[in-house]
Parts: structure tokens; sequence; C-alpha cells
């Protein structure tokens, strides 16, 4: 690791993936090896020994400045199983530092003599470390994809505590949303084994945890599954008008929820052509893939209720239990389906509850920019906890109608890397690939081709070229929605400013180069030629020398008015 990339971990601050330690104790060696099997058994990420809690570089203690290897080889020793850790020492300017990458542990990892820690946030939010308790270890391995809570039989279940009502509330939904028809042939009992929704243990059937949350009774979902309670509530600023906890199986849960949505989802009108378009204060089918997402992938052995919150302006859904390994709220987007609870997930997509190609979270997306809204924000999410908000109220029907219209004389649908761009633009004006690559979490190369194919289809323009190249609607897209000052504004406003500027910098300083047009205007070597040579024509300014010595000044004429307006 380079000291660029520790300075910005420096600079960054402690988290859940970053720890300080100092060292001018020196740092015991318990300590180390707690915070080093502390971040194995989270996430893994990068131990910094010799910096302050506040990002202080104090060093190592003389003691401590050996062989880097010989730190590698003690963490192994003193690990169950040996934690293989990558440590290197760097000379900082302030003093060298060792830099300790710690691997995301496949098994829970202790110290020699017996500590199991795993790293959490407090209630303050700080990151710190606390013991991995036994009952936590089933979450443990669920989290990184290696056990499957929900398909384990319940210990003293029975086939009686399945509920028949549960059984035919399932068929119906299967054919209300158009699901799986070949269960719809089965009986209770064909059908629970084809969902899963039993096991055979000691030579009984008996419930899983899935088919206790789908079909159980309701007094043994409680009694065998504490953990499991679901919140709906409706907020008015201050006021609670709505606070109901459930307990009730999963399918009628998800039944009272989207009754309870429906009659509270307004919609407007909007007229395309000869079409009228309905546009809802929220998607249906982004809330129901929001809900379902927090009922199928909540960890269901920590305690805590999913809540279900709506407010005037959005939507919040939260569950226990952070992402799962390899997902992250930087990736959601585009991170392949990785459900924490692989039956439960597996039953809702065969019900037809939720998207069964794994596109959940990309229809969430979608529908929030299809009915004028930004897109969903997950950045409240935590390691113990996944948050996302639906931002929702009357929408941009402007846009809605833009989308619409577009799709229409194209005759296909926008991609929803191609909505949030053009979301994007439409709320921000303008943007460069590196701002398009982070909203569609892919790299550059991806974000251009995206920006291109909408230059192509006569909805963007670009200006520039190559790294700088900034992109903004059309005049096509502004004279449809009545903004041409608008465009006129947005296309002209950098080149006159940029011109500006220039003219600014050389009456105040006399002369100007090439290099520093570049600086000045933050645009590449040929946009600095091309706007000096612009100033140029116009006889605002003129060119003295040749080569790299050249530089412009004001012309003649202009820079005898300038020295007459300084006599006055």
């Amino acid at each position: 690791m380079d000291e660029q990339r520790v300075r910005q971990l420096i600079q960054g601050g402690e988290s859940l993936t970053v720890e300080f330690k100092s060292d001018r104790g020196p740092l015991p060696d318990a300590d180390l090896l707690d915070t080093v099997v502390c971040l194995a058994n989270g996430q893994g990420g990068i131990l910094l020994v010799g910096v302050e809690d506040d990002g202080t570089v104090t060093g190592l203690h003389p003691t401590h400045r050996t062989d880097p290897r010989q730190l590698t080889a003690f963490i192994a020793a003193r690990t169950v199983p040996p934690l293989s850790a990558q440590v290197s020492f760097l000379d900082l300017a302030e003093s060298p530092v060792a830099v300790v990458e710690v691997p995301r542990a496949r098994q829970p990892v202790a110290t020699s003599d017996g500590r199991l820690l795993v790293r959490y946030q407090d209630s303050r939010g700080q990151p710190g470390c606390r013991p991995l308790y036994p009952h936590e270890l089933t979450g443990w391995y669920a989290d990184r994809g290696q056990r499957d809570y929900t398909a384990q039989p319940v210990p003293n279940a029975a086939w009686q505590d399945l509920n028949p009502l549960e059984f035919e509330r399932l068929r119906r939904l299967v054919r209300e949303y158009h699901g799986d028809d070949s269960l719809l042939d089965l009986d209770d009992r064909q059908l629970a084994r084809a969902l899963g929704l039993t096991a055979s243990s000691n030579g009984q059937t008996v419930p899983t945890v899935a088919g206790l949350l789908l079909v159980g009774r309701e007094d043994v979902l409680k009694a065998h599954l504490p953990a499991h309670e679901v919140a709906f509530q409706v907020l008015d600023g201050q006021e609670v008008r709505v606070n109901e906890f459930y307990r009730w199986p999963l399918l009628r849960t998800f039944e009272r929820i989207m009754e309870a949505f429906a009659v509270r989802n307004e919609e407007r009108e909007l007229t395309v052509g000869l079409f009228r378009v309905g546009v809802p204060a929220y998607d249906p089918r982004a809330f129901r893939e929001a809900v379902n997402n927090a009922l199928t992938h909540r960890d269901y052995t920590r305690l805590g209720a999913v809540h279900v919150q709506l407010r005037g302006d959005h939507i919040l859904v939260t569950n226990p239990g952070g992402l799962v390994q390899g997902v992250t709220v930087e990736n959601i987007l585009v991170a392949g389906p990785r459900p924490r609870n692989p039956r439960l997930a597996d039953i809702f997509k065969r019900v037809g509850l939720v998207e069964r190609t794994g596109r959940g979270v990309s229809i969430i997306y979608e529908g929030l920019l299809r009915t004028g809204h930004p897109p969903p924000d997950y950045t409240r999410t935590t390691g113990t906890a996944v948050t996302v908000i639906l931002p929702g109220g009357p929408g941009d029907l402007e846009f809605v109608a833009l989308v619409v219209q577009e799709e229409n004389r194209q005759q296909r649908p926008f991609s929803v890397e191609e909505l949030l761009l053009l979301g994007h633009l439409w709320r921000e004006r303008e943007m460069d690939t590196a701002e398009a690559a982070r909203l569609i979490q892919q790299n550059e190369t991806a974000a251009r081709r995206v920006l291109e194919h909408l230059v192509e289809s006569g909805l963007v323009e670009g200006r520039g070229h190559t790294r700088a190249r900034r992109y903004h609607l059309s005049a096509t897209v502004y004279r449809e929605v009545g903004q041409r000052v608008e465009y006129v504004r947005r296309r002209g406003f950098d080149r006159l400013q940029r011109e500006q500027m220039v003219l600014d910098y050389v009456r105040a300083h006399g002369r100007i180069t090439r290099r520093e047009v570049m600086d000045l205007c933050r645009v590449n070597a040929n946009q600095a030629a091309y706007l000096l040579r612009r100033l140029s024509n116009a006889e605002e300014l003129e060119r003295i020398g040749m080569g790299r010595s050249a530089f412009y000044r004001l012309s003649s004429e202009d820079a005898i008015r300038k020295r007459g307006t300084n006599s006055e």
C-alpha cells in the first residue's frame, strides 16, 4: 500500500473497515490481536499502527520497527484458525507506521486464548469491537452465504403448526401475481415439500423456518421465532397517524401492508399526446420490491422489527441485518443476487411476489425514476441494518412526459442506466463521465458508452473532448419542455465565462500562457489553444513568441484603452 492511499485512510478517519492504534505505549500484543480478529470477523479492513484516534501520526515504537514478516507470523501463530494478514511498514514524513491488511474471514476467527470479537457501530455511530456471541453465529454464516437459516427445520415444531388458511392464501397470491402455476395443482403436503416449507427430521415431517414464516400459526410463530416482527407506521410531521406491529405470517403481513399503502398512494394524471398516463406518488412495484427485500433478506436470528414508515415526502424501509458479503451501498445496483435467506427468497420468487430474475433493486430505481423522483437512497445502511429511502410526493411530470414521449418515439424502454443519467441531467443540468460512472455504479468506459448512446438518440449533447467532455440535455429536450432560454444559457455559458476569465487574468497579470489557461479554466491543451486562438482572432489578445515560450497579452488597442482607464 502506498503513502497516498494511507493518507486517504487517515483523512477519512476510523470506520467499520479502518482502525487506528497508537504505539507510543507500546501497543500491547493482546490489543493488536483483538483488533485483527475483530476486523476479520467483520468486513475485513485496515489496521494502521502508529496513528492516534484523531489521525495524528505518532509512529511505531522503537521495539516494533523490525521486520513486517515477523508481525505477519505472530498474527498467524496467535489466531485460530491462523489468519493470513498482509503487513507492511511505511515511512511517512512524520514517522514510520505499520499497515496491517486484514482479510474478511470465511469462518469465525478467535485469538489463541479464546477471544471471539466482531466489528460493530455503537449508538453514536462510532466503530468498535464487541464479543461475537454463540447465538449470532448462524446469522454470521448467513451473511457470508454459507448457511441458510430459513431452510433449517424448527425443533419441537410439527405439521399441525402450519395453518391451512395460509396455504390457501399462498395459492391465491400465486394466481394474482402470476407465479409458478405448477404449484396450484398440489395439495398442502405436496406444496410444502415443493417449496421447502417442511423437511424430514428423525423420520418426521417438520416445518422449516421458512415454513413457519409463511404459513405458520400465529401463536407458534411467536413462540419459535421471537425475532420476527414487522412495523407499519404513517407519520405526519411529528404526529404518528398509524403505528401497527405485526407478528403474522409473512404473506398475511405483505397483503396488509400493500392494502394500507394503496389507499394512501395518491395519483395524478398526465396527458401525453392522445393518452392519459397515471403518475402515482410512489411506484407500486418499487414499493413492493423494497418491502419484500426487507422481509426476505432480514436477519431472522437478530432481534428487531422490519420497519415500513410512510412520511410526507418519502418512505423509509429498514430491516435488521446488514448487507451480505460482496454487496455495498456503492455497488448495490449492479451486484448479483446474494440473498441472506435463499430458501425464503426462492419461495417469494415462485409465488410471484418479487422479481424472478434478481432485478429487485433495479426495479426500485426504475420505478422511482419513471414517476419523476430521484433514485433510492441507501446511505443510512450500517453493518447491522439495511435502510432504503424512497423519495415520493408529487413527481416531476415534465420529466415523466419526456420519458414517455421518447420511449414511444424510439419504440423501446429506457434502461435503468439511461433513466439515472437523464434524471440527473434533468435536475443538475450537466455532468462528466466520472459523475455518470458513480451514478450507474460502473466504470467510466461503461458510463461514457451510455452517455454517447443518449447523444446519438438526440437527447444529450456533449461539450469538449476526451476526459474533459461534459454533457447536458439537448436543444430538442429543452424545446419539448419549453425551456429554450435554459438551453442557450447552458450551451453558451461556459464559453463566455472562460473567455472572460482569461481576459480578466491578463488584465490583472499582464500576460498568460497556454498552460496557465489550462489550469485557470480546467481544460485540456487543445481546448486552451482553441480558446486563445479565438480570442486572438477577435483581436482581444495578441500572441508574443513561438513554441513553448509563447504567451498572450492584451491586443495593442485594448492595452492602450486599459492604460487610459488606469490614468483616469
